[in-house]
């Protein structure tokens, strides 16, 4: 091992330590939502004593006392802000991620493991939102969300079309030439499959974009990359060997923003979901509703719902205040059952 090796492990490890202390801060922002009061002297002392029992190797208890007052100080400065958390799934550096950046970027991301979690946490107030990807221009309807919607009380108080442009990221220093095996979420990798056979490189598929990213930078495994985002690149200081590997030019993904609350602002887009009788033409006359209307739908999905049932998805264009669209939905809550409008909303387009 030379300087330059040993360097790069020092800067593996700042990148590390900065990641680790950005999450304990979100951590400290949601133990807020269970605290009566900021000040916790008990806890502090709890915190500090733990450390200096466990102080051991080259660094004495004090110097560590001495970080974790300040970490403890800047904990307690954030909890005294008004910040808003918002979930998504994944590691930090995940696409979800960057969208909620896009929506708005006051907000503070929190990953989440599971879609699940994510509704279940905006839906017992630990978090203020949640943002989830319903569809992709290249790989379709993300399943899992659409299903979890379908039983949801939460409202869709916003959306974001992301253009997603994907990396090969690789360990500092790496000679490209040397890769031979890829990480990255299955669609993903399927999303790349002629840049991959083009550079004859093994494909393995990961639960996460970003966790790929994440796993590179931890286990360092030779002769490996990943295939994430460039926020990913900067969290967890990866080289980017080449952008926009996507097979093809457009590569959007489409995400809702959830909330417990309606969305206050006036809206140009509407979501509802519904199902309808095992009838024929009965899915035909709630579009011929709309159509009369001369309502421009966005999107219709259908989703198995329970077994022989299925739930549909419709946005179009248009407020919930219109009068022309208040007649619609009264006229399709009549033909459909389980009717429910998810929300009114703004859309972005990020180009």
């Amino acid at each position: 091992m030379d300087l330059d090796e040993i360097r790069k492990d020092i800067n593996f490890l700042d990148s590390k330590i900065m990641n680790l202390l950005n999450d304990r801060m979100g951590l400290a922002l949601m133990a807020k939502k269970f605290k009566s009061q900021i000040e916790d002297s008990k806890r502090e002392k709890e915190v500090l004593d733990r450390i200096r029992r466990n102080a051991t190797g080259l660094i004495d208890a004090e110097f560590f006392e001495k970080i974790y007052i300040e970490i403890i100080r800047k904990s307690k400065a954030l909890q005294q802000k008004d910040y808003e958390l918002i979930a998504f799934q994944g590691e930090h550096g995940a696409y979800s991620e960057v969208a909620s950046k896009e929506w708005n970027s006051n907000l503070i991301p929190i990953p989440c493991i599971e879609f699940a979690d994510v509704l279940e946490g905006v839906t017992s107030g630990l978090y203020s939102y949640g943002i989830v990807p319903v569809e992709n221009t290249l790989g379709g309807v993300v399943g899992k969300v659409n299903e979890l919607l379908i039983n949801t009380e939460l409202n869709v108080v916003g959306a974001i079309e992301l253009p997603i442009h994907l990396c090969l990221l690789a360990l500092p220093g790496t000679d490209y030439r040397e890769i031979r095996t890829v990480h990255s979420h299955p669609m993903v990798l399927a999303q790349c499959r002629h840049f991959l056979a083009r550079n004859r490189l093994d494909s393995v598929p990961y639960y996460d974009t970003a966790g790929a990213a994440k796993m590179l930078a931890e286990k360092r495994p030779k002769s490996t990359a990943a295939i994430a985002s460039k926020l990913s690149a900067e969290l967890y200081n990866l080289d980017i060997i080449k952008e926009d590997i996507e097979d093809l030019d457009r590569n959007m993904t489409r995400f809702l923003v959830l909330s417990k609350e309606r969305s206050h602002e006036d809206g140009n887009k509407c979501s509802v979901i519904f199902s309808t009788e095992h009838k024929a033409g009965t899915l035909f006359r709630v579009l011929e509703v709309f159509a009369r209307k001369n309502i421009n739908l966005t999107r219709i999905e259908s989703i198995p719902h329970e077994p022989g049932n299925y739930a549909f998805f419709l946005d179009f264009m248009g407020s919930n205040k219109d009068e022309k669209v208040i007649g619609a939905l009264d006229e399709v809550k009549e033909i459909t059952s389980n009717f429910k409008m998810m929300g009114c909303y703004k859309e972005r387009k990020v180009i």
